[in-house]
């Protein structure tokens, strides 16, 4: 925009024309001095264009470029609030795992028969089963990985279907005063307030093999033997930011942001950094 020779009106120097321009400056003659302002930020506040069609066009630009600021203001905000984040979780983290080291992979996931599958939602929780030699044969299994930070993944497979069809049931904290390693019965009870149960509409839509991967073998999806694995603590998250996108009732969804939330916090996770789920089901 050529804004030479154009005749303006400043607050304190009067009326004036435009004798020099560029992209952050102009300079402007008043009858026995000139004056040099910031551009385009002089307008609007101190300084007044007498040609309306060039001042409606210059408001624009205006707009435009403090909008251009005020995004650059945000982005720098945001960046500052994620570091802060960032230094709180560090500090909570520490403050509550001051004697516990935690493990990457500290989530377990569990495969429920039919009779579990209801017991697991009607009670919430889980048996770890009974170890089958050794010296503790028949005791129950200890699940020495979990603690106030684990998860516990219930999941499901009709008998006729593939492994890979492996669906998500639901999920839950484990409860607030739950170690793994002081767990003689096996029994994995829920947190008081984050356990989720899926509708059958969005189990359908949240496969076991689309989070989980066997990095030696990583398109092959085999069970074997057992009740339960442990897996890492991202897949979970992944797992859990996933179950708040489907759900549609806003106080369903509000819960599930919050226990997402919480396992993040307790595991040390930035959502913002969170990757997209690759597991064997995306490397087929």
């Amino acid at each position: 925009m050529n804004l030479i020779n154009k005749k303006v009106t400043h607050k304190r120097f009067g009326m004036g024309s435009i004798v020099k321009q560029n992209d952050s400056s102009i300079e402007i003659h008043f009858g026995s001095e000139n004056k040099k302002f910031v551009f385009p930020d002089v307008f609007g506040k101190h300084l007044t264009l007498h040609d309306k069609n060039i001042a409606n066009s210059l408001e624009k630009i205006i707009q435009e470029k403090e909008m251009e600021r005020q995004k650059e203001e945000w982005k720098k905000e945001e960046e500052k609030k994620l570091l802060r984040k960032k230094q709180e979780l560090r500090m909570e983290h520490e403050k509550l795992m001051k004697n516990h080291k935690l493990h990457a992979e500290s989530q377990m996931v569990f495969w429920c028969d039919t009779e579990e599958q209801n017991s697991a939602f009607s009670e919430w929780k889980v048996f770890s089963g009974i170890i089958k030699s050794g010296t503790n044969k028949g005791k129950p299994n200890k699940p020495i990985r979990l603690h106030q930070n684990s998860a516990v993944l219930l999941t499901a497979i009709d008998p006729s279907a593939p492994e890979k069809d492996r669906r998500i049931l639901g999920v839950y904290m484990v409860n607030e005063n739950f170690i793994g390693k002081l767990c003689e019965d096996g029994n994995i009870p829920a947190h008081s307030k984050f356990k989720l149960q899926l509708t059958e509409q969005e189990s359908d839509q949240m496969l076991f093999w689309e989070y989980y991967v066997n990095e030696k073998f990583p398109q092959k999806m085999t069970w074997n033997t057992g009740k339960y694995r442990y897996f890492d603590n991202t897949w979970m998250a992944q797992i859990l930011r996933d179950i708040v996108s489907l759900r549609s009732d806003p106080t369903e969804r509000e819960l599930a942001q919050q226990f997402f939330e919480h396992f993040c916090k307790m595991n040390q996770i930035i959502e913002q950094e969170l990757p997209k789920p690759n597991g064997s089901l995306k490397r087929i």
